[in-house]
């Protein structure tokens, strides 16, 4: 017997990956099964009629950050709701975030802002550090560049980068490459997985576009309650309803530190994982049941 459809949820994706993507296959499925239609529609898509849907899930729209400004003007026009919350979308956009909850306590890579025509300046006072430097709207690597200050090759590398951005300036963590970066998943706050990512051998990118992996791992309890600060410290900033989330991080020295906490589209690593897709689909349900709600 077919399930009765009571709610309608779009699947933000976009022109890189249009449909609803393999990692996120079993969510879908699982959504299906509780009466939630997924449809997968390119954020950017004119064509959408975005009032047909009950709400709007952000997940492959991995193109968003060359775009900027049309999509944040697509999720102010979005005549629904969307998971996460609009504000809370814009404000985890812009990487400006690190040191906000550094205030808050949290431990993070060191880290430096500087507009593009400052960036010869900045790095003046860190010459012979090595550094990496990326815009703080960017995702997989995008106009990032790693090396020692005053070497001639990252130097130029610096110089071609676009002088429109902000970028983030902050010191390799060897620890990356050595011990691997840890992806910590959480839906409605509560912990559910989490991952391990390596680089290839003699990259620093963790992304699997750069042919990085990823293994599920137990991070321990201690790793667990750092990335759950970091979470507290965002709903401390006014952000307190996070349908999802993955906290980013790197052991240094036995501390965690926050590399990203990423709340628009991250990666969830699902695929391995059939019980978390299904705790996150329920939690969806939820969301959407209470939505509809009266209060």
């Amino acid at each position: 017997m077919p399930h009765v459809v009571t709610h309608r949820l779009a699947i933000a994706t976009s022109s890189l990956v249009p449909d609803i993507h393999p990692d996120d296959a079993h969510l879908a499925a699982s959504l299906q099964g509780l009466g939630i239609e997924t449809i997968a529609c390119v954020w950017n898509d004119p064509a959408v009629d975005w009032s047909q849907y009950d709400a709007v899930l952000i997940r492959s729209t991995w193109d968003y950050f060359k775009h900027y400004a049309a999509f944040v003007e697509w999720l102010e026009a979005l005549p629904v709701p969307t998971i996460n919350d609009k504000a809370l979308l814009r404000w985890n956009s812009n990487k400006r975030y690190l040191p906000e909850l550094a205030a808050l306590g949290i431990d993070i890579i060191p880290t430096q802002i500087a507009a593009g025509l400052e960036l010869p300046q900045t790095l003046a006072q860190m010459r012979g550090q090595e550094v990496v430097v990326k815009p703080t709207i960017s995702g997989t690597a995008w106009h990032t560049a790693r090396g020692t200050v005053g070497d001639a090759a990252f130097e130029h590398a610096i110089a071609s980068l676009p002088q429109a951005f902000e970028y983030l300036v902050q010191p390799f963590v060897p620890e990356i490459v050595s011990d691997g970066e840890l992806s910590l998943l959480f839906f409605g706050g509560e912990y559910s997985h989490a991952v391990i990512k390596r680089p290839k051998l003699g990259d620093y990118r963790v992304q699997s576009d750069f042919g990085g992996t990823a293994d599920g791992i137990d991070p321990g309890e201690a790793v667990i309650a750092s990335a759950k600060r970091a979470i507290s410290a965002a709903a401390a900033l006014g952000h307190t309803d996070v349908a999802y989330a993955r906290v980013d991080g790197v052991i240094c020295q036995g501390r965690f530190l926050l590399m990203e906490l990423e709340m628009i589209e991250p990666f969830l690593h699902l695929g391995a994982r059939p019980d978390a897709a299904e705790r996150f689909a329920n939690h969806l349900h939820r969301r959407l049941i209470a939505q509809k709600t009266p209060a």
